[in-house]
């Protein structure tokens, strides 16, 4: 069974940078694709990253040049660097293993999700 685990949202001005983390269990990170999704109060789920076994990276236009996903094998985790954060990116960032489809941005490709983590950018 994999279990996903976020951590690190927070309170950030706009035009900040936060670093989350998804910390998987054994195995995970190396075995299985992996992305971001975040939900804004009143909003549908939003695809924000993902990556490939082949270290492969996507992202919504809505945060190309700014956010980043990352791995590390070792730690069995996975990263989403966001810089020049936006009021906007206002969300719960949650990370989740991608089970199959036609597209990485579909979250109902998507199994074993995280419960979330918090991020809030003030104007």
């Amino acid at each position: 069974q994999v279990q996903l685990v976020e951590s690190g949202g927070g309170l950030v001005q706009a035009g900040g940078s936060l670093r989350l983390s998804c910390a998987a269990s054994e195995g995970t990170v190396v075995s299985y694709q992996l992305g971001w999704f975040r939900q804004a109060p009143g909003k549908e789920r939003e695809f924000v990253a993902a990556i490939t076994w082949s270290g492969s990276t996507y992202y919504a236009d809505a945060v190309k040049g700014r956010f980043t996903i990352s791995r590390s094998n070792v730690k069995n985790t996975v990263y989403l660097q966001m810089n020049s954060l936006k009021p906007e990116d206002t969300a719960v960032y949650c990370c989740a293993v991608f089970r199959g489809g036609s597209k990485y941005s579909l979250p109902d490709g998507y199994h074993y999700w995280g419960q979330g983590t918090q991020v809030t950018v003030s104007s």
